[in-house]
Order: C-alpha cells, then structure tokens, then sequence
C-alpha cells in the first residue's frame, strides 16, 4: 500500500469516528508506521498535525450540531469526546470565536474546517539527492527536552533559540572547543528520540555535541545512539524543514524505504565561517529499511 493510500485511509478513519474516540495509535495501526513517524508524514501532507485535524473537524460537525439541533450542550459535548461541559466550550470558542450558547442565540458567525484531500497537497521541491549511509553507534552529550508533537510544532523553535543564547550552551560547546565528532563529523547535532513505550505521544529532543565519554559536568545528559542506516539528505539551514517535510512528505513515498523502527532521526550542523547561520549546512539522517 502506497504512502498515498495510508494517508487516505488515515483520513477515512478520522472522518468516520468524529462523533467517538479517534486515537493516533489506532492511526498508525492503519498507516502501518509508528506513531512518531505518523506525526511527521501526517504534517508534511496536510500542514496541519494529527491532533489539531481532530480536533478542528470536531468542532466544525460540534458547531452544526450546536446551531441546528435543540440538544443540550452537555449531550452535544459528550457525543464529541468531552466529559466537562467547560472544556468543551472554551475549545468551541477558541475555534469558532464564541461560546455554544452565543452560537446559538445569535447571527454568530462559525468557521468550517474541510476534510483534508491529498489532491491540495503541493510540494515545492521536485528532486533531492539523497544517498544511503551506514553509521556505527556513538553517544551525544547535551541538553534534551520531551515534547509532544503539537507543542514541538507550536514552541520548540522559540524553547531552542532561547537556550542557545544561554551560558549553558557555551559551557555545551567548550566540552568539545567547537571541533567535529569522529563518526558525525559535524560539531553540533540535534537528535530526535521517538519514545514509543511512553505513556504520553512524546519524543525526546536533544541539542548536543558528540562526545566519546561522560563529561565531568553534570549540567549535561548523556545519550547512546544505535548503529543504523540513514538516509542522508543535504541542505541549507534556511531550507532544513522545507527538506524535512520533503522527505516524509514524499521522498518515503516515492521510493519505498520505510523508516526504521524507533531509532532517532538525526540532524547534523556544518557551521560555514564568515557566513550567516541561516546559510550554515545541514545534513538529515533519517533511519531507513528497505522493504
């Protein structure tokens, strides 16, 4: 089943359980993939993530239900997944700009949210090159941080740049005097640790240096990265998620390989002298099988 055909079905499954529970792991059970890889492949198709899709089209079909039927809100709240009538207002009214009740009792005017079609998606890439390397297992020490995807999405630029404006960062990068890893080859590496077993829908995200052995410090983690395969995609900073999205968007699709299990996607920095950082090279390595 063809990535296209996933994301279809994903889609289907969203659709006919608006009035229940619709679950990412349930989602990722359809699309055959984890659930972290879901997130990523459902964001690149749609600009949209799994949760907040959800939840927008809930409280589109919620809103109808609200203006042209006479059942409580209460009622109205529970068919759409909330306990607390509370919670359900103020996600209404964050959504549509009133409460039900407003909704109701005026001439309110209610936002519609569409069913996602894969017809509107566009990517603005044609071709990357890409090529297939092996990397023996090396460890990263620095700073992590655990987001769920949606705050990721909404905060983890702002948490990151305010962190590498801090004296913690330049203790971070004195470990190494700003010299490259022996199996990375670059001097600062963020890394992507999905956390599958977790109870919450969760990854670990760290910014850090490669380093051979535990630091004296204690201000920094430690963490082990497995030998794997990658795929390795090359690009400017500026354009790091532009390729990012590429590669789950439509590279996965286009060639076959599924991503490997719960082993982390890594992204490796090339900072070039005299040159604006947005400029700086960037090389992704995602974990690949080969069907």
């Amino acid at each position: 089943m063809s990535w296209l055909d996933r994301m279809d079905s994903v889609v289907e499954y969203i659709e006919e359980n608006l009035d229940g529970e619709v679950s990412i792991e349930n989602a990722a059970k359809i699309a055959c993939c984890s659930k972290f890889h879901l997130h990523r492949v459902f964001y690149s198709y749609f600009d949209i993530t799994f949760a907040e899709y959800v939840r927008k089209r809930k409280f589109t079909l919620a809103a109808v239900d609200v203006v042209g039927t006479r059942e409580t809100i209460m009622k109205i709240a529970l068919k759409y997944g909330y306990d607390s009538p509370n919670a359900f207002t103020r996600t209404f009214r964050s959504i549509h700009g009133v409460n039900p009740s407003q909704a109701r009792s005026s001439d309110a005017k209610i936002t519609t949210y569409s069913r996602a079609t894969l017809c509107s998606k566009f990517m603005d890439i044609d071709k990357m090159n890409y090529k297939i390397v092996e990397k023996p297992s090396f460890k990263i020490v620095g700073k992590s941080k655990r987001f769920r995807f949606d705050d990721f999405t909404k905060n983890g630029r702002k948490f990151w740049k305010e962190y590498v404006s801090s004296d913690e960062y330049k203790s971070l990068c004195q470990l190494t005097d700003g010299k490259p890893g022996v199996v990375s080859g670059s001097p600062l590496l963020t890394v992507y640790f999905p956390k599958e077993k977790d109870k919450q829908d969760e990854f670990l995200d760290v910014l850090g240096v490669e380093y051979p052995s535990e630091p004296k410090t204690k201000l920094f983690e430690t963490h082990a990265l497995p030998s794997a395969t990658y795929a390795e995609f090359e690009c400017s900073y500026r354009n790091a998620m532009k390729t990012n999205r590429y590669i789950y968007g439509s590279w996965f699709s286009a060639t076959g390989y599924e991503r490997d299990g719960d082993k982390p996607d890594v992204v490796a920095y090339f900072p070039m002298p005299w040159r604006h950082f947005s400029e700086m090279g960037v090389r992704w390595w995602v974990p690949v099988l080969k069907k």
